[in-house]
């Protein structure tokens, strides 16, 4: 039992299975040894000195720690397990403080790591809990250095130089491990009490028993010094998870800010922020310590990081959670529909919410439109608990997920869904390239090869190099690679070739050739088939599967126009396209411009999420960036039109379903069109393209 002023302290040295001094539970290794001593403040007298070894779960010992302790395994095999021992000391010290007459007393230890970082920790992860005492006690370094100002500082003292700094006379050899250390400590304290100093113990080092949730705003200052960045997480675990991975430190309230992707989704990273800059160094010493099967990375981080995941200027969020210390859960998939009464009903009277409908927040766009999200307080464990188990249960039509979240994840969502512009910044202008002479074939001619298996690092040289003798034979400017969504090489790349009997050798010759480490598949194919894969099908032996933005049949024709910057359309064709090679200047010549731009030219593809690929091959569809200055020079030249070819191919994203073409004309009524280049970029009936070409001033269906 400890009290606010401390009639008695209890001097406690430990060491653990690993690394000892300053290292001292930066290895996650278990206590091997306690020994205390009670020290009576008001009569200068001690009691009994006691000393427990302690059988940990795993006991190999490092060399570090045979040689200063001089324990083996053998001799800890006998010991009792660490819950035991804890017992053992509470009745000790109790009967210990009956013989001063005492009944409360507060720890006294070398430093904080013992109880910070070896004791707390551990109990957490054994699933016992410390008992009171282990929450509140005297640093015995600060208290010297405190009383003897001029002493070395805080984090370079230790027992052995506050000893000589007293001038102390004692022979660390003479005495076990562990008995030397608290006689000296104690000696020490005496010292420390003695008519000189007088000092006296009033303010002891306290750890926090849980850790407290809490609103952040972004006015507020946050201090670099304080903040470090978690790494590795389960994607599942709470705020309570990583306050209980960081036991023993004081985390400020609010403090935990797990951050999430840019699909709203956990990403295994977290934000924490401590009370002090010396509670942010110890948290760094816990780098790489394991929740569960996983090691955690632990790093430095800013204020300013910490206040852009955590900090929130909404009024409705920070009154939402000015209700403290309550569980949080976020609902995901709400039907658009969903009110309040309907999430109430869903959880039902087994999990009641806190405050009712002030316990709910909905999760909102700017215009109001709800998106499927949703807040919900409960009081206690149990409520959440209960609430959690309806994770994927239906309502209305939609299953529901639930998962535990923080006050910072809150805040976190709704920034990223209020910040949401209502509408979306336009892209660049963009301007069709003048139209090459050729184009991606679309028939079924199977004039064309399939490379599957390529190394993810081959380029197009590497497949040039491949091809050998037969690359005298492919079309101008027809080697395509795969990509996948995030733009990176796939694996597989089709290849136009000059005639289907071309087609039909290279696949013979070439095929599960080897190129670097890897053999690579050759087969035989048509435009049409390498068409369906360039805009997201697949191609496999049950046959073709459609990208899933496009409907079959109006897939095998659908062509897309090469769009560029309308700035960069100022350079002339020949730098965008450069021209084929002739066979016979092969030997003498780099092959790369005869299939894919020139490498002065940094291109681009102009594609959606969708497509695993853009809709034509990457060696056809660039973007160029010019500077500015060459920009307007270019643009007040007479001899450079800014158009130089009319008609440009727009695509419309997020149109109702039920819109037909009468819509999408009056979307555009103003405009000019240019009826005539439909027939080549998409299948139109009869009806529709004489609606295309009547006059636009009636257009009627």
């Amino acid at each position: 039992m400890t009290a606010s002023h401390s009639d008695s302290l209890v001097v406690l040295f430990g060491a653990t299975a690993g690394a000892y001094g300053a290292k001292l539970g930066s290895d996650e290794r278990e206590l091997i040894l306690l020994v205390w001593q009670v020290v009576d403040l008001p009569s200068k007298k001690v009691g009994t000195l006691h000393k427990s070894l302690v059988k940990a779960d795993n006991l190999e010992l490092s060399d570090q720690c045979r040689e200063v302790s001089g324990l083996t395994p053998e001799g800890l095999g006998e010991a009792e397990p660490l819950d035991r021992v804890l017992q053992q000391f509470i009745q000790l010290v109790s009967s210990d403080l009956k013989v001063f007459g005492r009944n409360s007393y507060t720890l006294c230890s070398d430093g904080q790591l013992l109880i910070r970082q070896v004791l707390h920790p551990e109990t957490s992860k054994k699933n016992f809990l410390l008992s009171e005492c282990f929450y509140s006690f005297y640093d015995l370094r600060k208290e010297f250095h405190t009383c003897y100002p001029s002493s070395a500082a805080v984090k370079d003292l230790t027992i052995k130089t506050m000893a000589e700094y007293l001038g102390l006379g004692t022979d660390e050899a003479e005495e076990d491990f562990g008995v030397w250390q608290v006689k000296t400590m104690v000696a020490i304290i005496f010292s420390m009490l003695s008519e000189n100093c007088d000092h006296i113990f009033t303010d002891p080092e306290t750890v926090k028993y849980k850790y407290e949730t809490g609103p952040c705003s972004k006015s507020e200052t946050v201090d670099s010094e304080t903040v470090i960045r978690a790494r590795g997480l389960p994607w599942q675990s709470s705020d309570q998870d990583i306050a209980r991975f960081f036991k023993g430190l004081n985390i400020a309230k609010g403090g935990v800010a797990l951050c999430l992707n840019a699909q709203g989704r956990r990403n295994g990273e977290a934000l924490v922020r401590f009370v002090n800059s010396e509670q942010r160094d110890l948290a760094l010493e816990r780098h790489k310590h394991h929740m569960g099967s996983r090691y955690i990375e632990v790093y430095k981080a800013t204020g300013e990081e910490f206040l852009k995941i955590a900090g929130g200027t909404s009024n409705e969020v920070a009154q939402f959670l000015s209700k403290e210390n309550q569980v949080i859960i976020r609902m995901r998939g709400l039907p658009f529909t969903a009110t309040q009464e309907d999430v109430l009903g869903f959880l039902g009277p087994e999990c009641p919410v806190t405050g009712g409908k002030e316990g709910l927040l909905f999760v909102k766009y700017p215009d109001g439109r709800p998106t499927g999200d949703a807040f919900v307080l409960f009081s206690c464990e149990e409520y959440a608990q209960n609430a959690l188990k309806k994770h994927k249960e239906i309502l209305g039509k939609r299953y529901i997920e639930l998962f535990r979240s923080t006050a910072a994840e809150v805040q976190q969502v709704l920034n990223r869904y209020m910040s949401t512009p209502l509408i979306p910044t336009l892209p660049t202008p963009i301007i069709p390239v003048i139209p090459p002479p050729y184009t991606i074939a679309t028939g079924s001619i199977r004039d064309c090869v399939r490379l599957r298996g390529l190394p993810y690092t081959a380029g197009i040289d590497d497949i040039l190099d491949f091809m050998g003798d037969a690359t005298a034979d492919i079309k101008p400017h027809g080697v395509h690679m795969v990509l996948n969504q995030q733009g990176r090489p796939s694996g597989d790349a089709f290849i136009q070739m000059k005639s289907a009997d071309k087609a039909f050798m290279v696949a013979q010759k070439c095929h599960k050739k080897m190129m670097k480490d890897r053999y690579v598949e050759v087969f035989q194919c048509s435009g049409e088939e390498m068409n369906f894969v360039l805009m997201g099908g697949t191609l496999n032996r049950s046959g073709l599967s459609p990208p899933p933005c496009l409907s079959p049949p109006a897939y095998a024709a659908f062509q897309t126009a090469a769009v560029i910057p309308a700035e960069a359309a100022l350079y002339q064709p020949q730098a965008l396209l450069p021209t084929a090679r002739t066979p016979q200047a092969s030997a003498a010549a780099p092959p790369a411009v005869t299939y894919y731009p020139a490498q002065a030219a940094q291109l681009y593809m102009n594609y959606t999420a969708y497509y695993p690929s853009p809709p034509v091959s990457p060696t056809t569809v660039g973007y160029l960036t010019a500077p500015p200055g060459a920009v307007a020079a270019a643009a007040t030249a007479t001899h450079t039109p800014l158009l130089p070819q009319p008609g440009a191919l727009v695509r419309m994203q997020g149109l109702p379903y039920n819109t037909g073409m009468k819509e999408i004309l009056s979307f555009f009524q103003g405009y000019q069109y240019a009826p005539d280049d439909y027939n080549g970029l998409i299948q139109l009936s009869e009806q529709a393209r004489s609606v295309l070409q009547a006059p636009k001033e009636w257009v009627c269906l």
